[in-house]
């Protein structure tokens, strides 16, 4: 470990509170003996008021916990933060390793007791998601380091209904992750607009010798949910469906990213969403087929007939 890193780390080990001997700072850090003594004079020659206790209990400590600055954590801080990397390893964060190191650290620079106690945690705290190929962390890495300096890159780009890839320049503005899934929002060169990528649907990417400046005050959040969803207001002809059912099936589909979007009212047997007739005739019967009589479809009668007809389709594929 440099030696920047081993002296934070002996600020880290005394901020705990209690008394370190030099041969137990030694041990922890595996340096030489000799090598923590130049370390703790470095830090007293910088005005570090470390204390040193002689005798059989004695030992290093600071001075009435003398740093107290955003980069030393207390117990609460360091649980959280390494409940964070769990999610977002999960998530299949691109800096996995940093994120391995940083975590690390939080764990090394504690004392027996507290090290301890943030394992027993993290025992107790799982997190299921995805797993995400080796090739896509590599992809997200790549356009991590694309949208921080600001480069363009050429990739290798399959649309869920294209069975070849078109070759494609763009410049990352961000990337954004959800449900389950990792996005790119970037200008697209050959489209001459900005649109999402799927991470997963790149098949090869590299850095080209382009820059560019990303428009300022953009947030690639707000143009992925306005394009996922789309803004109802002042719309007409929207199409009202309203459903029937138990309780637990409506409070789902209340809740639901896309269907939530779309509710106008709620009681207790009864749900009202508002539709453009484009999807509510496409998307939505099949998303309310799994929902079987767990629901009612009320009103409109086209989403009926559309529910049977997919049911009708799916019987007779299965008989033959």
């Amino acid at each position: 470990m440099p030696k920047n890193d081993n002296m934070l780390a002996i600020l880290w080990m005394l901020n705990s509170g209690e008394k370190w001997t030099a041969k137990q700072i030694s041990e922890k850090l595996e340096v030489n003996i000799r090598t923590v003594y130049r370390y703790i004079d470095a830090l007293c020659s910088s005005g570090v008021p470390i204390i040193a206790d002689p005798g059989h209990h004695g030992g290093y400590s600071l001075l009435h916990h003398f740093i107290r600055a955003p980069l030393l954590f207390d117990m609460e801080e360091k649980k959280t933060l390494l409940h964070a990397a769990v999610f977002a390893k999960e998530a299949g964060y691109p800096l996995s390793e940093t994120l391995e190191n940083a975590t690390s650290k939080l764990k090394m620079y504690s004392n027996e007791q507290q090290e301890s106690t943030l394992n027993h945690q993290l025992t107790g705290f799982e997190v299921i998601n995805r797993m995400i190929s080796p090739s896509n962390q590599l992809i997200l890495a790549e356009l991590e380091h694309a949208v921080e300096q600001e480069i363009s890159v050429e990739m290798d780009y399959r649309t869920n209904h294209e069975e070849k890839p078109k070759n494609r320049i763009i410049d990352p503005y961000g990337i954004v992750y959800w449900n389950n899934k990792w996005y790119t929002v970037a200008f697209c060169h050959l489209r001459n607009e900005i649109r999402s990528f799927r991470v997963d649907r790149i098949l090869l990417i590299k850095r080209t010798q382009l820059i560019f400046k990303r428009p300022e005050a953009f947030s690639s959040r707000e143009f992925f949910m306005k394009n996922l969803l789309p803004d109802l207001m002042g719309k007409k002809g929207l199409i009202s469906l309203i459903i029937e059912g138990r309780p637990e099936a409506l409070d789902e589909l209340s809740m639901h990213w896309f269907f939530g979007h779309h509710l106008k009212e709620r009681t207790s047997n009864q749900a009202i969403f508002l539709f453009e007739e484009k999807s509510i005739h496409s998307s939505v019967p099949y998303f309310l087929l799994s929902y079987g009589k767990s629901i009612r479809i009320i009103e409109p009668q086209s989403v009926k007939d559309r529910l049977v007809a997919i049911a009708t389709e799916l019987m007779e594929y299965y008989q033959h």
